[in-house]
């Protein structure tokens, strides 16, 4: 079959460009398994952390945990066990946590506690307002909580940002969606202050891959 040098051409030109779109297809999966545990080994990633489960209402007053002053919403025996398996299996996997950033509420704090992940900050806009997970973030909480996501880690660890459902949906709206208690989302930043989404960690998760090292 005779070929025309300009069929030629542009038979090429589709081939290169398949090619390029297979290769940036590959390039943009998200990293899972042990890929994903030796990127965190090496650091410079930042983890945006649903808290842990914690029932819809605050307990009796008889029933909150001794430092739980004000009675707001906190940890149940299953957010506790998770958390507590969720940091054991970071510590396993040797994966080291840097800056540890959080909401004021309660249940935000008692995850890190349990989890031990380290002394945290606690941020005003990382908050829940003293409202219910349904509340809705304001855009200024939004705002800031990209402008962290953005921000380097310190060489060789990983940020750990663990803040509330309203918040992490109004800033990563379309990567958030059905985000469990728990659940993080592995952001790289690019440098410019914007970060690209790899993968996504449920808690009970974390276990598992501990498991498979």
């Amino acid at each position: 079959m005779k070929v025309s040098v300009q069929s030629f051409c542009v038979l090429a030109l589709f081939m290169a460009g398949l090619a390029f779109a297979t290769c940036t297809a590959v390039s943009a999966a998200p990293l899972t398994g042990m890929a994903l545990v030796q990127h965190l080994r090496e650091g410079g990633y930042v983890l945006l952390m649903r808290h842990a489960h914690a029932p819809a209402e605050p307990p009796e007053k008889g029933m909150a945990a001794p430092d739980n002053r004000n009675i707001e919403r906190q940890l149940d025996e299953a957010g506790r066990k998770s958390a507590r398996a969720m940091g054991a299996a970071i510590r396993t996997l040797h994966i080291r946590v840097g800056a540890v950033l959080s909401s004021p509420a309660y249940r935000a704090l008692e995850t890190i506690r349990y989890a031990a992940l380290g002394p945290a900050k606690t941020h005003a806009e990382l908050g829940d307002g003293g409202q219910s997970m349904m509340a809705s973030a304001v855009s200024g909480q939004a705002d800031w909580l990209r402008k962290m996501v953005g921000e380097r880690p310190k060489p060789d660890a990983n940020t750990i940002i663990v803040t509330h459902m309203p918040n992490i949906q109004a800033a990563f709206k379309q990567d958030a969606a059905g985000l469990g208690d728990g659940e993080a989302l592995v952001f790289q930043p690019d440098g410019s202050g914007g970060a690209n989404l790899v993968a996504r960690v449920k808690i009970e998760d974390w276990p598992s891959l501990a498991g498979s090292r």
